[in-house]
Parts: C-alpha cells; structure tokens; sequence
C-alpha cells in the first residue's frame, strides 16, 4: 500500500509508522493464524437463556441454576465491569453467593473488553463448568459461543485508532470501502465504532478483517432459549424506576468523580442521561424519561437480532408458569 490517492480515495493519511508499530506488536502477542481457536470439548451441552432487556433473563437463570446445581457465564457486555452495579441491572452479591457466575465484575471499568477476550474467557470456563447457563442480552457475545465466531485476535492500538478517529468517520469510512468493501456491507456508513476497528484490524494485520471473518460452530450441542414479554415497556418503565430509587444518580456521579467525565463506559445506556442530568443539561425527570426511551429503542434493536437465529426456542416471559416450562425442557435437552 502506497501513500497518497487511488480511485479518488486516501488510501493511507501518513499512518505507516503507526501501524508498522501495531502490527509488530500483534506480531509478538499472537505468533499463531488469526483464524486459529480452540473450541472446546463439552459433549455435556450448553443452554442459553438470551432476550431483550427487562425480560427476566438474570432471574430465571439463577432458577434453573440453582435446581439443577449449574454455574451462570454472564454474557453482559457491562456487568463484566466492576462498579458498573446499577445501571446495568447486575446481579447482586446475595445472588452470586448463592449460584456461581463467571465473567461478572471480571474487569475495571478503564479496560477495554472486545467480543474475543469474552470468547476466550467463556470457552475456558466452558471446558471445565458441568450443566453451565450462558445467559444474558449481549447478542455478540452470545454468538461468538453458540455459533463459534471467528473474531480477529487484534488488541486495540491507541495511537493508530486516535489518528484514524482525528480523520472524521466520513474519510474512515470512504478508507474502509476501499480497503475492505465486504465489511462494508455489513457496517453502517454512520457507525464509528466498527468502522475504525475494521481499519484497525487492516491496518495492524494487512488482511482485510471481512477476510478473517467466519463461524465454526462447536461440536457440543446447545440449546437456545428465549424470552419474549408482550409487556416490555412496562417492564422497563418499573425497572427504570426501580433503579433510581436505588441510587442510580449517586453511582454515576462516583463514577465520573473516580474515573472522569470522558470514561468511555459513561456514554452507554441510563449511564449518558444520567450524566447529562449532572451537567445540569436535563432535569432528572428527563432524564428517567429518556433512559426508558432509549431503552425501549434498544430493546427493539435486540429483538430484531435475536429474531434472526432460528435455533432459539421462545418462551413467554410473563407466564406464570414459565420456570417450570424451562426447566422442563432443560432437563429434557440434558437427558436427566
């Protein structure tokens, strides 16, 4: 690759240096093929409890948990932070006690957790753990496991991802088409986020990241359970309700106050309004509002992901009789 224009596009803004040095390190972390993993041999099975948020996920988990002896892999993209308690509705330590629960308060909030760290973490703990829940609401997360997704084993790199944001995600994304046209397909022309990690990966490896892209599906069986409730809002509205009675606003403000305004993990869902609320911004009525709306909107954003993985069998999170229906049909899939 050459400095400079091609087909009207900049095809490199003087990133060389940087991502030469990226690319050693990754070259000293991972001697290996990007595309090499270790599934694990779990012929036992797996069972997954997945859904929107507010369903009741945590709850029937620790249930089933409990009747059956098993161990719970949360697959929360934010209770695997410590100190992120509240707001991500995380399972309280009366509850750890009582069923053990991997990949919860596992990092502190100034790291950084990709989709394959959680992918390592889980399929270690997976070799070992006998009758293991997967559950939670993290739909990537839950993927990476049940359908083996191969994610490329490329640490973040803060220099070269500081240069490619300094760039505007309009010129990221145009590099992006040029360089990788397949993941482009699959990212959105306005989402920063993914769109400098697939130049990241580009740039640190030099194979585009559509091309180290792929799924293979573990060789144990996995039952997949889902939850739907037709009262979802209301659910979120008593949740959200429930969450600033319990300090909410307090937990936000010690965070910023121990971490600083610009923690990345402050601008994630109830965290960012309630922020805007200390900033004097909103009113704290708004701010309660606009956490249910937003949650509502990303509710709907799970729903629709979920609703496209045919393996998962639905149930009813508001029948009254929906713990022994599930455990029924786990101990049917465990043959116990």
């Amino acid at each position: 690759m050459t400095d400079g224009v091609t087909d009207g596009v900049i095809v490199n803004q003087d990133l060389g240096p940087i991502a030469q040095a990226a690319t050693s390190r990754h070259n000293q972390l991972n001697n290996s093929n990007v595309l090499d993993k270790i599934v694990p041999e779990f012929p036992r099975g797996l069972v997954t409890i997945c859904g929107a948020t507010a369903t009741g996920k945590s709850g029937l988990g620790i249930a089933v948990a409990r009747e059956l002896g098993s161990v719970i892999i949360s697959a929360d993209s934010r209770q695997i932070y410590r100190e992120f308690d509240i707001g991500s509705a995380k399972v309280t330590p009366a509850e750890m006690a009582e069923v053990p629960h991997y990949l919860v308060d596992a990092y502190d909030p100034t790291e950084t957790v990709s989709a394959a760290m959680f992918q390592d973490q889980a399929n270690q703990i997976l070799s070992k753990a006998t009758l293991p829940l997967l559950v939670g609401g993290t739909g990537l997360y839950l993927r990476a496991i049940t359908h083996g997704m191969q994610i490329p084993r490329v640490a973040q790199h803060r220099e070269l991802r500081s240069q490619l944001e300094a760039l505007g995600q309009g010129l990221c994304y145009q590099l992006l088409q040029h360089l990788d046209p397949k993941a482009c397909l699959k990212i959105h022309g306005n989402d920063r986020i993914r769109t400098v990690r697939a130049l990241e990966v580009f740039y640190v490896t030099g194979i585009p990241m559509s091309a180290q892209q792929g799924e293979i599906p573990p060789n144990y069986p996995i039952l997949q359970i889902g939850l739907r409730s037709e009262c979802l809002t209301d659910r979120i509205v008593r949740r959200t309700r429930q969450m600033f009675d319990l300090g909410f606003v307090d937990e936000v403000q010690n965070l910023v106050a121990k971490y600083g305004d610009d923690l990345p993990l402050l601008n994630t869902l109830g965290y960012q309004e309630v922020r805007q609320y200390l900033r004097s911004e909103i009113t704290l009525e708004e701010s309660e509002s606009l956490t249910v709306m937003h949650t509502r909107q990303f509710a709907k954003r799970q729903r629709t992901w979920f609703n496209g993985i045919k393996e998962i069998e639905w149930f009813d999170a508001d029948d009254k009789n929906l713990f022994d229906r599930v455990l029924r049909r786990v101990m049917e899939f465990h043959k116990i």
